[in-house]
This record gives structure tokens, C-alpha cells and sequence, in this order.
């Protein structure tokens, strides 16, 4: 096996797991309002589905490393943990409905995003605030 065939195999591979990501996060999305599933799981899939689908990162992608952190870390984490709590005949039921969804393009969540760009701004203001204090004279 050459050096291009295993590039090609481990791209294969991330694309595969890609796409498993996003249907995933459509069945949780589907599935989190069914009357079937504990609270706290309709809770944190809430949560892990809002961070995915916002188009905002709590850690920016151009910091360096950090920011592709919750692209590769803490989204497949927390979509791993909530598909392990939510009750398996409700993912197999929603998993079809998924696949179309899938196709039409994953939602925006606008929420999610405005809550992590305020995040940003209150963490800009306290800095702010916090450097003028110490570095004001008399």
C-alpha cells in the first residue's frame, strides 16, 4: 500500500465519520421533542444541537489549535453522550426522517449563535474593565 492509497482510505474514513456527525445531530434534532425522551436528555441534546448548528464557535477557528478544539473534540463528544442517553426506538424511528433532512441542508441555529457572541462581548467588556482599573494612575 502506497503513501496515496492510505491518504485516500483516511479521507474516505473522515468523510464517512463527517457524515455520520451530521445525521446524527438531524435524528437528535428531530428526536429530542418526542414525549418518549427523559428530560435531561431532551436537555442536554438541546445544548449539543444548538452548538452544532450555530454559526458561531464558542472558541473562534483562527485562534491557533483551540480553535478547531470543538470541532474535533467537544461536538462528536457530546453528540456520542446524548445519543447514548436517548431511548433506542426513538433514534431508529427518527434515523429515515433524518436522511431527508440531511439532503434539504442542516438548520441554523441563530439562538445558539447570538448567546456565544454575546459570551464574546460580556468576556470583551470585563477585560476592558478589568485592565482600565489596574492600569489607571492616582
Amino acid at each position: 500500500m502506497d503513501a496515496n492509497t492510505t491518504k485516500q482510505s483516511l479521507l474516505n474514513k473522515l468523510k464517512t465519520m463527517a457524515k455520520k456527525l451530521k445525521t446524527n445531530l438531524i435524528v437528535m434534532y428531530l428526536a429530542y421533542r418526542d414525549p418518549r425522551v427523559p428530560m435531561f436528555t431532551k436537555i442536554f441534546a438541546i445544548c449539543v444541537v444548538a452548538y452544532a448548528f450555530s454559526p458561531m464557535d464558542l472558541i473562534p477557528d483562527f485562534i491557533p489549535i483551540l480553535g478547531y478544539l470543538d470541532d474535533l473534540i467537544l461536538v462528536p463528544l457530546g453528540v456520542y453522550l446524548a445519543l447514548r442517553l436517548f431511548p433506542k426506538e426513538v433514534l431508529e424511528e427518527y434515523r429515515s426522517k433524518a436522511e431527508v433532512q440531511r439532503k434539504l441542508g442542516k438548520p441554523k441555529n441563530w439562538i445558539a449563535g447570538t448567546l456565544i457572541i454575546v459570551f464574546w462581548i460580556a468576556l470583551a467588556v470585563w477585560f476592558g474593565w478589568y485592565f482600565y482599573g489596574r492600569l489607571k494612575f492616582g
